[in-house]
């Protein structure tokens, strides 16, 4: 038998440790002197409110928000460079802090609500600095980025088979984004020379999202893969 505090070897029906006089407890006996070898008294974890933890975090970033819009108008009597701040404030709340009010929230609702929040954004931006690329150019791609991952989120969450042939299918949908991204650069800014540099991701992501489906395919191969790499 040991003393659990310094490590000294103990003689048998020791009481207290000889060196350092740590009160010795034998496991297998009980205590002569009815002191427990460990405190009864249960203590309570001081518990975070959630919600509560949230609301402070809530009316700090409406400071945030508040602050240099005030200070702006004050100061020149107008709002412009505040505006972005707060609406990358909101957009910042929308993403990260709104779900957590929730107890288990949805992605497939919340993607949605982000990509609305982000498209609304541009659309200030856009008016503020009289551009007129927000139709041609942010909006579609916004709305198709929206489609897809939603799309993939929603099927990943409710649908338990064909993974593989869900990630070929979002490969093939991203390479083929690429595309839309270059032809709309191109209509709105009116660039006089087409670089066709979407040609190259494209294919890339589209080779990589066939190879998936055909070993989703082909079972053999795909077993020979999932034991290689312990999947």
């Amino acid at each position: 038998m040991y003393c659990i505090k310094c490590g000294i070897e103990l003689a048998n029906g020791s009481s207290v440790c000889p060196v350092c006089e740590t009160r010795v407890c034998h496991p297998d006996f009980p205590a002569d002197d009815g002191l427990a070898p460990y405190p009864k008294t249960d203590f309570e974890s001081e518990a975070v409110s959630r919600k509560g933890l949230l609301f402070v975090i809530t009316v700090l970033l409406l400071l945030a928000l508040t602050i240099p819009m005030t200070v702006e108008i004050t100061v020149f009597g107008r709002v412009s460079w505040s505006s972005y701040v707060a609406g990358g404030i909101i957009l910042g709340y929308l993403f990260a802090i709104l779900p957590l009010w929730f107890a288990q929230p949805n992605p497939v609702v919340f993607l949605p609500i982000d990509f609305a929040s982000s498209t609304l954004f541009l659309l200030y931006i856009n008016f503020k600095t009289d551009g007129d690329w927000f139709l041609t150019f942010a909006f579609p791609i916004a709305a198709a980025l929206c489609i897809i991952f939603t799309a993939v989120v929603a099927l990943f969450r409710y649908v338990r088979r064909g993974r593989l042939y869900m990630l070929g299918g979002t490969l093939i949908s991203l390479g083929a984004l690429m595309l839309l991204i270059e032809f709309l650069m191109s209509l709105t800014f009116e660039r006089i020379s087409v670089s066709l540099w979407s040609i190259y991701p494209c294919v890339s992501l589209s080779v990589l999202g066939i190879m998936l489906i055909i070993i989703a395919i082909v079972k053999p191969f795909k077993d020979s893969l999932a034991k290689m790499f312990f999947v």
